[in-house]
């Protein structure tokens, strides 16, 4: 649903007459003031939110009717069981789409350790109460608290995945089913049958083609899966992947009802931050094809820990999530300046042994003693320690790994280390020996800032044990792709 949204939202603009652009654009809902990044480290990252509101992108309460065919009751909800976090870089080649239970067990901003889909409720509700209390009217207590959930969520994704959000777009229940009915239904297929009441979902085995609420149903289950959420997450990204394949086929781009279809559902279920235009989001999109569009999960530790106090919850290592989005979606070409010949480091990090590795380090920052704290966190990996001290070369404004062979895999290998540095070619350098000249962007291992360092890791371990006695880990699986034929079957 959430990656197919990017799509549609390309598909829409690229398809629909220039002319309708502005009116597309003066039609979307958007929010503003989330604090958000820019795209900055060579692509943009989309955090894409399914929520279970009961209504519309600008708050229009949905009809009785659509409640009746959304399964989903009436009650007032403000829970984001649908996380994303979609990569796209600045060449906009392929998508990455990275999923993130519900359940993750993760500190949140102003509330403490908690499951990360509460970021969002909890804090808006939290919010909202004391804007209430101090006399602010209940439609400006409602903005306020809004945008205070989404910017806990926000943070909170960032924290976990290491990763700055640069646009922010979130879609709810109605949305979901006006994109599917838009394409005509999408293929799934079950390895066996399915009656679970609480969902709706009831549905023979093999492959068929699901509309409206029935693909609602089919993407909300989670009771009676072997896995629980993991296996709804499983069951989100295939059919995502065909929804995607399908919305991106020459069948929908050639077809001027269902572009109308596509913009309508668009208009009325996606919200976006502010600062996003559209029109740049459709020129990146534009020669995506399915095989380029993937989704992954992040890796979970167990699936059914438990807390002190008696609650289910998804535990997960932050240092492991990070280090797996870093490989997911390490840096491109596009990081460095027009004018700079240089690579960055690739993805995925070289295996090598670091004993054979000798590592200089020069310092042309102004952080006092930062090559010798950076020298000490390579040498504590197993690299060996050479030179150590200031850069004396001309002024440079970007930190760089240099080694013989910009592209070897001592060089690559360091640069991954130092979170994703840029690499360059030094022919004076030997083999076996790369060359580190910190710069003042520089906020890899040895600073306060790193993702990965004691003062901002947190630990979601602490007070968690397994519910069975025994840990169930869910390592990250291969990649799922909307270029595949037909749907993979799933549980």
């Amino acid at each position: 649903m959430i990656a197919a949204v990017a799509a549609a939202l390309a598909l829409v603009v690229t398809g629909i007459a220039w002319q309708r652009i502005d009116s597309l654009r003066s039609s979307l809902a958007s929010i503003g003031g989330l604090g958000l990044g820019g795209g900055e480290d060579g692509a943009v990252d989309i955090l894409l939110v399914g929520t279970d509101s009961r209504t519309d992108a600008h708050g229009n309460p949905l009809s009785q009717r659509e409640l009746d065919a959304l399964r989903a009751g009436e009650e007032v909800a403000n829970n984001t069981d649908t996380i994303i976090m979609i990569r796209v870089p600045n060449d906009g080649r392929s998508a990455t789409a990275l999923s993130i239970p519900r359940d993750t067990y993760v500190d949140v901003p102003g509330i403490g350790m908690s499951k990360i889909n509460a970021a969002y409720g909890a804090t808006k509700e939290t919010t909202r109460l004391e804007l209430v209390e101090s006399g602010s009217d209940a439609a400006e207590a409602e903005t306020e608290s809004t945008k205070a959930g989404r910017e806990a969520l926000i943070e909170s994704v960032g924290d976990l995945t290491g990763v700055t959000v640069d646009h922010y777009a979130e879609v709810g229940l109605l949305g979901f089913v006006l994109l599917t009915d838009a394409v005509g239904g999408v293929e799934v297929c079950l390895n066996a049958p399915v009656d679970e009441p609480l969902s709706g979902a009831r549905f023979d085995a093999g492959q068929q083609t699901l509309e409206g609420p029935d693909a609602l149903s089919f993407v909300r289950q989670r009771h009676g899966l072997p896995r629980g959420d993991l296996d709804r997450i499983v069951r989100q990204q295939v059919f995502m992947a065909s929804l995607a394949q399908k919305v991106l086929s020459a069948k929908t781009l050639s077809n001027p009802s269902k572009l109308n279809q596509l913009t309508a559902a668009v208009q009325r279920s996606v919200v976006l931050d502010s600062d996003w235009d559209i029109m740049d989001l459709a020129t990146q999109l534009q020669g995506l094809a399915g095989g380029d569009v993937t989704f992954s999960t992040i890796p979970v530790e167990d699936i059914n820990a438990m807390t002190d106090y008696g609650e289910s919850v998804v535990q997960v290592d932050p240092d492991e999530v990070r280090d797996f989005v870093a490989g997911l979606v390490g840096r491109t070409s596009d990081d460095r300046a027009p004018d700079d010949d240089r690579t960055t480091s690739a993805t995925p990090v070289p295996d090598i042994e670091p004993s054979t590795v000798t590592v200089d380090v020069t310092n042309a920052g102004d952080v006092a003693g930062l090559a010798s704290v950076v020298s000490a966190e390579l040498s504590s990996e197993g690299y060996v320690e050479g030179e150590v001290g200031n850069y004396t070369g001309s002024a440079v404004s970007s930190s760089t790994v240099y080694g013989a062979d910009e592209e070897s895999d001592e060089t690559r290998a360091v640069a991954a280390a130092l979170g994703g540095l840029d690499t360059a070619t030094d022919p004076t350098l030997p083999e076996g020996t790369v060359r580190v000249v910190l710069a003042g962007d520089y906020s890899g291992p040895g600073t306060s800032t790193f993702a990965g360092s004691e003062s901002t890791t947190t630990s979601s371990s602490s007070g968690l044990t397994p519910a069975d006695g025994t840990a169930t880990p869910a390592p990250a699986a291969p990649p799922i792709d909307a270029g595949s034929e037909g749907p993979r079957c799933v549980n």
